[in-house]
């Protein structure tokens, strides 16, 4: 069994990353690494599912052991991938998918350039506004924070391997699913040791 692959979604607050990537989990069972963050739960989010919410002291002691694959700060509050669990998964060869920012998205692929980077779009910046201030949980000073970070983290878009339109979040996730099946088409050393593979049989029947 080969190693797993890492898959990375980013974009804005705002853009429906966590939808998209909840779907991609029904459908395609990828194992998704929960985030660690020191922020406040928000309504509806679990803990172990949506995050791992810890105190400042718990994320510094892990940060300090470098149990993190990734790490960030994120409007006030800190967030971390644990990194013992994604290395195991992609060692028994199972995908793993990663709903981190920006910042947390390119650090991995630095450590991990294999790592596929995707960058989830609103389809206008009017939509995106509109579903933050949906939330009902930003102050007008919070919603103007967001959309001003929301347009710096678009800037940095062309860092990713491939860009997504989350106009319909069963569209948005038909186009992920298509490119996380095309990258295992890939050709890369797994090809190449199949290939030799071929050889050494066409060889075996040659020699009959």
């Amino acid at each position: 069994m080969g190693e797993g692959i890492l898959f990375v979604i980013s974009g804005p607050s705002g853009t429906g990353k966590g939808t998209v990537c909840r779907k991609l989990v029904e459908r395609t069972g990828i194992h998704f690494s929960v985030s660690m963050t020191t922020r406040k739960p928000r309504p509806g989010e679990v803990e172990g599912k949506s995050y791992y919410f810890v105190s400042e002291e718990t994320y510094s002691r892990v940060l300090e052991e470098k149990g993190f694959l990734e790490w960030a700060n994120v409007h006030g509050n800190r967030y971390g991938t644990p990194r013992e669990e994604v290395l195991k998964q992609l060692d028994r060869g199972r995908d793993v998918l990663l709903d981190i920012d920006v910042q947390g998205a390119l650090q991995v692929k630095k450590n991990f350039p294999q790592a596929v980077l995707i960058f989830l779009l609103p389809p206008s910046m009017a939509e995106l506004r509109r579903r933050i201030t949906g939330r009902r949980s930003e102050t007008p000073e919070a919603i103007a924070a967001r959309m001003a970070a929301a347009m710096g983290e678009i800037s940095r878009a062309d860092q990713y391997d491939y860009c997504v339109i989350n106009d319909k979040v069963e569209a948005a996730a038909d186009r992920v699913e298509a490119i996380m099946k095309a990258e295992h088409s890939r050709v890369s050393d797994s090809v190449y040791e199949l290939i030799e593979k071929y050889k050494k049989e066409e060889r075996g029947e040659m020699s009959l």
